[in-house]
């Protein structure tokens, strides 16, 4: 600890910092540094602070979103309710589906997205029925980056909502939110079920994160996908959406995350966010231009002109050319496992992914291409390039360079 005048002083710097839940002096500092964060996100998302939960991450925000709203429902109405996602969701969240319906506290729907990797909000809409309380999608997916329909979804939601009012005027009330000490209310229609929650993890940095323009009544995020972010993550909750808690501990963030706020993982969040915001029009448009500039190359790859007795084969782009992240190139070579060609990438230093990083420990190509591509062998899966703040062409073309070395390395896995 750092001492001044015989005093010990707070010093996120040096690493030390003093819990928000203290009631000394050095608490208080944190609390008020703690809220000042937590305006700062409700800011940037044009929400309420007491609607923003800090979390350790995207997994969290996603399982105390979807389990919360569950388990408010459940013991509310004693009754199993009806959910729906799609099939190209981040694993936090198909797999939480699984577990409820597993558990037995949920009938749950998965909406398969369409050949470009972005799901139909009729579709969605199709599925809903009475006892449904809640719909997540993605706004941005991880694997292939396409962008998907929150804010139609969000009108076709409420166009249900308006059409069967009175069936769900038992909706849901604000159980397990702290802010309602008193008996149970009935929402008004405006907050009745379907919700919607949205894992916009991916689209911090390039997309417009308003909560109210979106049409959402839960989002979550992640630092991890934003540089300099921390360690943390958030939950936006709207004010009268109920929510359970699913972990057991203290009252902190509203009742519904126990254990110490990370006070210096969430400030640096908070700048982080508050940064890429701020600057994500500028990124975009350059990340764009450098984008369609990576897959105009991939159809002149320099093995097909030097080396002609080498079957041709097409790069096929996965997900839609234009409705992606600025970032984001996902390719498929439909004779050549990703994970070859992800190691090759490797040992000549560039850096790809074939599927999602919590799913890299399993076995088989990823469920996303599966989804986009079921006429493709499994295992094939595709290659994902993630562009960042430091990319430039000349990092493009050499990656295209190394890429025709690589095919032609791996030739034998596609010529007859």
């Amino acid at each position: 600890m750092l001492k001044s005048n015989g005093k010990i002083y707070l010093d996120y710097a040096a690493g030390v910092v003093s819990n928000p839940s203290s009631i000394h002096v050095l608490g208080v500092k944190a609390k008020n540094d703690l809220q000042s964060a937590r305006n700062e996100v409700a800011s940037i998302l044009g929400a309420r602070s007491s609607e923003i939960i800090f979390t350790s991450g995207g997994t969290e925000s996603n399982n105390l979103a979807i389990q919360g709203v569950v388990l408010s429902w459940y013991e509310k109405m004693k009754a199993v309710p009806h959910i729906i996602t799609t099939n190209i969701e981040h694993p936090s969240v198909l797999k939480t589906f699984e577990i409820l319906k597993k558990r037995k506290l949920a009938e749950i729907s998965i909406v398969p997205v369409e050949k470009n990797g972005i799901v139909d909000s009729k579709k969605i809409k199709k599925e809903i029925k009475e006892n449904t309380i809640l719909v997540s999608v993605m706004y941005a997916n991880n694997e292939i980056g396409t962008i998907q329909p929150i804010k139609e979804i969000a009108k076709e939601i409420r166009y249900y909502k308006k059409i069967h009012q009175k069936a769900f005027l038992n909706g849901l009330a604000g159980v397990g939110d702290p802010g309602n000490r008193g008996p149970e209310k009935k929402l008004s229609g405006e907050f009745l079920v379907p919700l919607l929650h949205t894992d916009a993890v991916q689209a911090a940095n390039y997309l417009d994160l308003n909560v109210e323009r979106l049409g959402v009544d839960l989002l979550s995020l992640s630092g991890s996908k934003i540089e300099g972010a921390g360690k943390v993550g958030v939950l936006y909750k709207k004010k009268l959406v109920g929510l359970s808690a699913i972990f057991g501990g203290g009252d902190q963030e509203m009742g519904l995350r126990p254990g110490t706020e990370d006070l210096q993982e969430i400030i640096k969040f908070s700048k982080a966010l508050k940064f890429v915001q701020n600057n994500k029009d500028k990124e975009s448009k350059r990340l764009i231009k450098l984008r369609d500039y990576f897959i105009k190359k991939l159809q002149t790859l320099d093995v097909w002109e030097k080396f002609p007795d080498v079957q041709r084969l097409d790069a096929i782009l996965n997900g839609d050319l234009k409705e992606r992240l600025p970032n984001n190139i996902n390719i498929t070579f439909p004779e050549i496992p990703s994970d070859l060609i992800v190691v090759e990438l490797s040992e000549k230093g560039v850096m790809a992914s074939s599927k999602s990083a919590c799913e890299s420990s399993q076995r088989g190509g990823s469920y996303v291409i599966q989804a986009i591509h079921p006429e493709l062998d499994p295992e094939i899966g595709g290659v994902r390039f993630s562009l960042g703040r430091d990319t430039t062409k000349a990092d493009i073309d050499c990656t295209i360079k190394f890429l025709s070395q690589i095919l032609l390395k791996l030739k034998k896995w596609y010529t007859p």
